[in-house]
């Protein structure tokens, strides 16, 4: 009979775990540390298991049972992908803040024509850009701050329950909340950076008025590397506090957390 049982929950079981993984699997390809470009989608799509055996026991009495039709089952696992990206977006746009930064540092120190791939941005990056966003990585990851989102998914069962439809209008004023500080944050952390070139573009023309014989251009172009790339050395261990604060803070304020 225990048999039967068993056979006959499995199609309910089976279902429930589906939808687990909508949700759980989508959000792990975006979450900061966890699902980076870097890591095999084979160990992403793991995870995503692992979290679905983990969290299964304790998420199943709330799941709802298989429904009858199609379009029920599809609707239900549809919008559950859709929280899991809002999520994950919503996390991933705390790291996206250190790439931009790097991106605006690049200009700044007259780098820009130095291009490596970046999977963060998309195509072509610049190396300070693509070297903020693996220094975000490995503050998540070494920081611990990577088990905030993954405690914030978890406890958003609670907050968003399966089967209830997507809140659109609070989750687009949520992601454009999100959008706007990631943005604001990028512009803090490149502010050393904006004051030095500023100064040091000052110095250029007070120079070319006092010495117009002066060839400005050849004394520019390495000065402003090497001034920025000094600052960069200086300043990159407060930068790097300040984003895993700000990172802790954004994180805290996911569903599910405040």
């Amino acid at each position: 009979m225990e048999a039967d049982g068993f056979l006959a929950e499995l199609p309910v079981l089976a279902f429930q775990a589906v939808l687990l993984f909508a949700r759980l699997g989508a959000a792990v390809m975006l979450l900061p540390g966890l699902g980076e470009q870097e890591v095999p989608a084979t160990i992403r799509l793991g995870l995503g298991l692992g979290l679905v055996l983990l969290l299964m026991p304790a998420l199943a009495p709330g799941l709802p049972a298989a429904p009858d039709d199609v379009g029920t089952a599809t609707r239900l696992i549809v919008i559950e992908v859709v929280i899991g990206l809002w999520l994950g977006g919503l996390a991933r746009l705390v790291t996206i803040a250190m790439a931009m930064a790097g991106q605006a540092v690049a200009l700044l120190l007259g780098l820009a024509q130095a291009l490596v791939p970046d999977p963060e941005l998309g195509g072509q990056g610049t190396a300070t850009g693509r070297l903020f966003s693996l220094a975000a990585v490995v503050v998540v990851l070494g920081t611990g701050l990577y088990a905030l989102p993954l405690r914030a998914l978890t406890e958003s069962y609670a907050v968003l329950p399966v089967g209830e439809p997507f809140p659109a209008g609070a989750g687009a004023e949520a992601m454009a909340a999100a959008a706007a500080e990631s943005f604001a944050l990028a512009l803090r952390l490149a502010a050393p950076f904006v004051l030095a070139a500023v100064v040091i573009n000052v110095a250029l023309g007070l120079l070319t008025r006092i010495a117009p014989q002066v060839q400005v251009y050849f004394l520019a172009v390495p000065g402003q590397v090497l001034a920025g790339v000094a600052l960069l050395a200086l300043v990159m261990p407060a930068l790097l506090g300040a984003f895993e604060e700000a990172a802790r803070g954004a994180f805290m304020n996911l569903p599910g957390l405040r």
